[in-house]
């Protein structure tokens, strides 16, 4: 089953920046299709394989923090090649 996960990590602490880079770099280095806007991170796969890897990379991030939120919404198909048609 092919999913969409968009995420948005949200450090709240002063080295914010450096949390945020070092998990998208995480992602980028997936074999999964990742995209970037400046405000969230999509990556797109498969969900049996997605699960697993991004369990382990939010887990990496949250342990090198001290207080973190995650944002995630999951959709139930590939939107990878979206094309807005307006």
């Amino acid at each position: 089953m092919k999913v969409s996960i968009d995420l948005t990590l949200s450090p709240l602490q002063n080295d914010y920046e450096k949390h945020v880079i070092d998990f998208i770099k995480a992602l980028r280095n997936s074999e999964f299709t990742v995209l970037e806007n400046p405000l969230s991170t999509q990556i797109f796969g498969d969900y049996d394989a997605l699960m697993p890897f991004l369990t382990k990379q939010i887990k990496t991030s949250f342990e090198n923090q001290e207080i973190c939120v995650l944002t995630m919404k999951l959709v139930k198909t590939d939107r990878s090649s979206y094309e807005p048609h307006f």
